[in-house]
């Protein structure tokens, strides 16, 4: 039987450890309250960092006063491990449980990346680079690399990722936006290629996916796309080559210098269809859907050839000698040749 003495003195100390829990509870749920204090404008939680780690970052950066109470109303409120990685924006006027919560529901600060149609693989990796807040993951590797990691090490990354606005956040990688880019024109291309016209001279969605890139660089003017591949797809069927300027420019690299000669025109390379029959090995550079939806459902046309206008519109013509006059009257003035379907 416990004596009255002694059962005073446990009553006590239970009421003392009451009050101690009750005097904790208060001072973490007013720390909950307290205003942060705005040092910086955000702040990063890296992947795999525990609340304590959390709240003693925040305190090292003088955003709250002390991790403990941090981590309290975490565990009081079962956030323990609902915290999300990424960065987030320190608003003027929040408190440590604002802060808290929107850590839980991840709404991180998001940035934009956009690759436009037409880029080069060379072009959209330096746009990765020059992204802020974008981690580097793939920038110093090779393109064969790249694809490797991706899981396509048999595929030229030339045109196989798809133009777009891409959102990512201060813990995405240059290899994220790529994987995502690699996806969706996968995805498009898939999609688009069940359901091309028929009769069409492509064998597959790889042959369509050049096509369309050159049909994106010959123009940009949206109403001219079916025509340009109605041009090229009645080449194709008669053997005749495709003879156009950008497939020239790409495959002569860093030779060119931005004024295309005779000579380019000449000049035998993979890509040159001048001088070489067929489709080129790879894309040229990244079509855009439009493209892409021109070069599997090409306009019914008897031209074959165009040349451009030097407005950014061309003219279709169906016989040689037409072409030439064309070429005579919107080419021959200006420097360098723009056309398509020409005599080098």
């Amino acid at each position: 039987m416990i004596s009255r003495t002694k059962w005073l003195w446990i009553s006590t100390a239970v009421a003392a450890l009451a009050a101690s829990a009750l005097a904790m509870a208060g001072y973490v749920v007013w720390a909950s309250k307290r205003p942060l204090s705005l040092t910086a404008q955000t702040f990063t939680v890296q992947p795999g960092k525990g609340t304590l780690q959390v709240g003693r970052e925040l305190a090292t950066r003088g955003v709250i006063q002390e991790p403990y109470s941090f981590v309290l109303w975490a565990r009081w409120k079962g956030y323990t491990h609902r915290i999300q990685a990424g960065e987030y924006r320190l608003r003027d006027g929040s408190r440590v449980r604002d802060l808290l919560e929107q850590m839980v529901r991840g709404e991180v600060v998001h940035y934009t990346v956009t690759l436009v149609e037409g880029w080069t693989f060379r072009q959209v990796r330096a746009a990765l680079r020059q992204a802020p807040r974008l981690q580097a993951a793939v920038s110093e590797k090779k393109d064969s690399e790249i694809m490797m990691l991706l899981g396509k090490p048999e595929l030229h990354p030339e045109g196989r990722f798809f133009p777009d606005t891409y959102v990512y956040s201060a813990t995405s990688s240059d290899l994220d936006i790529l994987r995502a880019a690699f996806r969706s024109m996968h995805t498009r291309l898939t999609e688009a290629w069940a359901e091309r016209a028929d009769g069409l001279e492509l064998s597959n969605p790889a042959e369509a996916l050049t096509l369309a890139s050159i049909i994106e660089k010959e123009t940009g003017v949206h109403g001219e796309r079916g025509l340009i591949a109605g041009v090229f797809h009645n080449r194709l069927r008669r053997g005749m080559r495709l003879q156009t300027d950008p497939t020239v420019i790409y495959g002569l690299g860093d030779q060119f210098s931005g004024n295309l000669t005779r000579k380019h025109l000449r000049t035998d390379t993979p890509y040159n269809t001048y001088t070489r029959t067929g489709l080129p090995p790879t894309p040229i550079a990244m079509p855009g859907e439009e493209a892409i939806h021109a070069a599997l459902h090409p306009e019914s046309t008897a031209a074959l050839y165009f040349v451009a206008r030097g407005d950014g519109s061309h003219h279709f013509s169906e016989t040689l000698g037409e072409h030439n006059r064309a070429v005579a009257k919107y080419q021959l003035r200006r420097q360098p040749p723009r056309r398509a379907g020409g005599n080098p």
